[in-house]
């Protein structure tokens, strides 16, 4: 599962890639990229649907993406400081880059009923949907990293975060795309992208250490479920 998750981000990333540098002057390659944005997100969740995951597991998911979206609305009088991103990379450390995957997807859009629905949200749930795989790539075979490094990834997820949502206003506001386009936009968003990194560090700081005890029981709570089934 963490490998299919895998394999096929990193097909549509480079299919994307691809699809920048051939048509870069295309009127339609916002479109080209959206679409591919949302094939993602969308195979993803087929994906999820079609897997043997056990109710408990389902269960897990569902609080753990409802909880990373509720709590980022109380911080939302707060340009882009909030838990969302530390809370989506914890549970992907923790349980797996599809699962890590899923939570971010789907906490994106929940908290966007509250927030906001646009054409930013698939950017977004594919920006934090992201975030969550690489951090299961991190934690595989259950290591722990410390607060520190933890924290030091957490704030560049801050500025990857930026870049991945800049796409859409670069997409959408640029009919010919450069290397000059995409850094001036991203140096635009530069202040709140940091915000959000500094933000994301804090909040690793002072929760990571509780947080990924609590996640671990759970996930071995579940292990023990299986095995006992």
């Amino acid at each position: 599962m963490k490998k299919a998750s895998l394999i096929l981000t990193v097909l549509i990333l480079g299919i994307l890639m691809f699809i920048g540098y051939k048509y870069e002057d295309s009127e339609n390659l916002g479109a080209i990229v959206t679409l591919a944005v949302l094939l993602i997100l969308f195979l993803n969740y087929i994906y999820f649907e079609k897997s043997s995951m056990g109710a408990k597991e389902i269960a897990l998911i569902a609080t753990l993406s409802a909880f990373s979206a509720v709590c980022r609305v109380p911080f939302s009088l707060i340009p882009s400081v909030q838990p969302t991103t530390f809370l989506v990379a914890l549970s992907g450390l923790v349980f797996g880059s599809y699962q890590g995957f899923l939570i971010g997807s789907t906490a994106a859009f929940i908290s966007n009923i509250f927030l906001g629905q646009g054409p930013w949200t698939p950017w977004q749930m594919f920006a934090w949907g992201t975030i969550g795989a690489i951090s299961g790539i991190l934690g595989k075979n259950d290591r722990k990293i410390s607060s520190e490094v933890f924290g030091v990834i957490c704030f560049f997820y801050g500025i990857l975060f930026g870049w991945i949502t800049n796409l859409w206003v670069i997409l959408s506001a640029f009919k010919a795309i450069s290397i000059g386009t995409i850094i001036s936009t991203n140096l635009t968003s530069l202040t709140v992208d940091i915000m959000h990194a500094g933000g994301n560090f804090i909040f690793v700081i002072v929760f990571y250490d509780k947080f990924y005890k609590i996640l671990t029981r759970f996930k071995k709570r579940l292990k023990a479920t299986y095995i006992n089934d």
